[in-house]
């Protein structure tokens, strides 16, 4: 009797969490399935759970151990959280990629930055176009989101098909990119079976009100623009062309020269521009002629809406940036939405610009920015409209998918709650969860990926709150101290409570256990080891209320 064959979906990153994406699909027989991988996303991290950290990217340890199983790589659009980890997870998985031109044109400077070939990206046209992958038949169908050429996909499986989303919303008019289509989305509803698995974007579930286009900014951008004295400067997310057209109309409107400023915005415009998304942006200058525009008639459009300490938002809150400064009496507006855990980041740029007498604009009020993301209403109109058999929520934080599981359920759909690491059987008229495996985060630490369990960040969180003691100690050929201990101390007050010095205190501590240990303890490592670090810990923390990070170095002499 053959192996039955089931249907298998296990996200390993964006479930549970805001980024980071990546979703496995699966059939065949238990154990054996042919696979394909969806996304592969960074995440960013802060100084207080990652100090040092460049990215966050998923744990795919469980994908690479069976990636001779893996048929391909699909890229739903050209966000970091999707595509940011291509380059540096590749290696690991050795499949084709498949992407939207313009996506696809974002991952091929994503690979080539980490010197991997090229010619494993495949440009795939939209729906009807079909890419076969083992035992899948996947097609892109595009979404309005806010970048170019978003796409859903459908995937198509001997056990039913399987509608996902990726990042959409549903908006008429996105200005650049194409329009979301209700009428593709019946028919794609209506097609033979119909819809067995939805895995959908929860992020705004939230959200009460039904989401807004893009369109709707262009009057509320040009009038705010259009009554400034001063220079205007303005920051988005440096991939929403749309957002950065509808800036760069609305200051030249007003009469103003436009000028880019960040590397990772001019690549996105290139990009849309090359593969034809993007045919009429406005004209801009270059920097060094900004600098001889009067202020009056200049609009600088700026990467950095997070608060980057890198980008050219941060790097004008802290003085002159390729000539250019804001000035009392300038604007600086963000015409975005800040992430949860960037807040700092914003507050300080903002401050800083505050302190030069330049008046911060923000969306608090809803008029200059719009999400990329579907309300809880739209979400709900997706439900009805593809009247899907199962609903497997993805793209939110555990308290978003767990209302994203209310809504479907009341609605009569079988929906789970599967985070990263959950294995969910979708053969059945119910989804089934058959397994858990490890699913954590992988570190890009300056030029190595390092996993989460290795203990370097850790350890650097540890010095970082406590500080770090180096402790040497020599002895001679007969196993005696040679000469003293002594200390040499990082991130620690060098004097005591009492006004003593802290090196001090500890080598004296030290000094006294040498000269009565016994042999035993003088000729084994792990026990010097252990008792000087014990000593080294109790003394910092009676004195200075620490207890630090300790190295031993134990030399020992040989006779010749």
């Amino acid at each position: 009797m053959s192996p039955k064959n089931r249907l298998i979906y296990l996200p390993l990153g964006g479930a549970g969490e805001i980024g980071m994406n990546c979703y496995v699909f699966g059939y065949g027989p238990e154990g054996k399935e042919r696979l394909i991988v969806v996304d592969l996303g960074v995440t960013f991290p802060d100084m207080d759970s990652a100090p040092g950290v460049d990215l966050i990217m998923p744990d795919i340890s469980w994908a690479a151990e069976n990636a001779d199983r893996i048929e391909a790589i699909f890229i739903t659009h050209a966000h970091e959280d999707h595509v940011g980890a291509l380059g540096h997870l590749w290696p690991r998985l050795k499949a084709p990629v498949y992407a939207r031109a313009f996506t696809a044109a974002i991952a091929t400077l994503k690979m080539e930055e980490q010197g991997q070939p090229l010619d494993v990206i495949r440009v795939v046209k939209p729906r009807p176009e079909v890419v076969e992958a083992g035992p899948f038949k996947v097609q892109f169908v595009p979404v309005s989101h806010s970048i170019p050429e978003s796409s859903a996909l459908i995937i198509d499986t001997p056990a039913g098909r399987i509608v996902h989303t990726a990042d959409f919303k549903l908006d008429g008019t996105p200005i650049v990119g194409e329009p979301f289509d209700p009428e593709e989305w019946h028919r794609i509803a209506r097609e033979g079976a119909g819809v067995k698995v939805l895995t959908c974007d929860s992020t705004n579930v939230f959200s009460p009100l039904p989401g807004r286009s893009e369109a709707t900014l262009a009057g509320p951008l040009s009038e705010l623009i259009a009554v400034q004295e001063g220079m205007v400067v303005a920051t988005t997310f440096a991939s929403n062309v749309a957002r950065l057209k509808t800036l760069a109309e609305a200051g030249r409107a007003a009469g103003r020269s436009v000028c880019l400023l960040g590397r990772a915005m001019k690549k996105m415009i290139t990009a849309a521009v090359e593969t034809g998304v993007l045919t009429d942006f406005p004209a801009i200058i270059p920097p060094e002629e900004a600098v001889e525009v009067p202020r009056g008639n200049l609009m600088l459009i700026v990467t950095g809406s997070q608060g980057e300490r890198r980008a050219a938002s941060a790097q004008l809150a802290r003085g002159k940036y390729l000539g250019l400064e804001m000035k009392d009496g300038d604007t600086f507006l963000f015409s975005s939405k800040t992430i949860p855990g960037n807040e700092r980041g914003v507050i300080r740029v903002m401050n800083a610009f505050s302190e030069m007498g330049v008046d911060v604009i923000d969306d608090r009020n809803g008029l200059y920015h719009v999400s990329g993301h579907a309300n809880r209403p739209d979400l709900e109109a997706v439900h009805d409209l593809l009247a899907p058999k199962m609903l497997l929520p993805m793209h939110g934080e555990h308290r978003h998918l767990r209302e994203h599981c209310r809504i479907g359920i009341a609605k009569g759909i079988a929906a789970e709650l599967a985070i990263n690491g959950t294995v969910v059987d979708l053969t059945g008229e119910e989804p089934e969860v058959v397994e858990y495996i490890e699913a954590g985060r992988t570190y890009l630490d300056g030029a190595v990926l390092i996993g989460a369990m290795d203990g370097v960040v850790r350890d650097r969180i540890r010095m970082a709150l406590n500080g770090h003691v180096v402790a040497t100690v020599i002895l001679d050929e007969d196993e005696e101290p040679l000469g003293e201990a002594w200390v040499e101390i990082k991130g620690l007050s060098e004097k005591v409570k009492s006004g003593a010095s802290l090196v001090e205190r500890i080598e004296g501590e030290l000094n006294e256990f040498l000269d009565t240990a016994g042999a035993k303890v003088l000729r084994n490592d792990d026990k010097m080891d252990e008792a000087i670090k014990r000593i080294v810990r109790q003394v910092s923390m009676e004195e200075v209320g620490k207890k630090p990070e300790v190295t031993v170095v134990t030399s020992r002499l040989v006779a010749e």
